[in-house]
């Protein structure tokens, strides 16, 4: 089940072209489900690729898949080591980073703003997004942009023709693993 929302849902992740993706999905049983990305984890990891789930609510879980080294350097950077800390992140390791966005998802209804810079989202984009309130963006595609509009939209159309790609190969039979860059 997970590997279709995978590819629909994270396929410039999975291509090496995006830090991270997230997901909704369906939880009858966390139990099974957690089993399951386990399982996902043990065929990415060698691909630099870690799944797991930020939220599991009674019927929905929230799915993360991310590359380490990408989230590692993106949340390095000065803008994004702002937000962060304004955010109350009193750290720089991206997995204890993790652990605290997870923290916050959990302690509020709403998504915390600074979830772009886990979904690799420009620093600038979720800086405006977070000072304007989410009004005020130039366009709006994977996310509302408030900085570069041309290179923003070339993104978005890189990751449409990314997604289209792994839909077809997986529906010519590549598996998950095929379809991983290594990272």
């Amino acid at each position: 089940m997970l590997e279709e929302m995978l590819v629909r849902h994270c396929a410039p992740t999975l291509a090496g072209i995006k830090t991270g993706s997230l997901f909704s999905c369906a939880c009858a049983c966390p139990k099974a489900l957690r089993e399951e990305i386990r399982g996902l984890n043990r065929r990415l990891s060698s691909k630099g690729l870690s799944i797991l789930p930020l939220r599991i609510g009674e019927k929905r879980a929230l799915i993360y898949l991310y590359r380490r080294k990408k989230l590692q350097a993106d949340l390095a950077g000065s803008t994004a080591e702002h937000i962060l800390k304004d955010c109350g992140y009193a750290c720089r390791n991206p997995e204890q980073c993790i652990t605290r966005l997870r923290s916050r998802l959990q302690d509020r209804e709403d998504f915390p703003h600074e979830i772009g810079l886990f979904l690799g989202y420009p620093p600038e984009d979720v800086c405006g997004f977070i000072q304007n309130g989410g009004d005020c963006y130039k366009c709006i595609g994977c996310w509302k942009v408030y900085g570069d509009e041309k290179k923003a939209k070339e993104t978005f159309h890189q990751y449409r023709l990314c997604t289209d790609v792994y839909l077809k190969r997986l529906g010519w039979g590549n598996s998950i693993e095929q379809l991983a860059v290594a990272g």
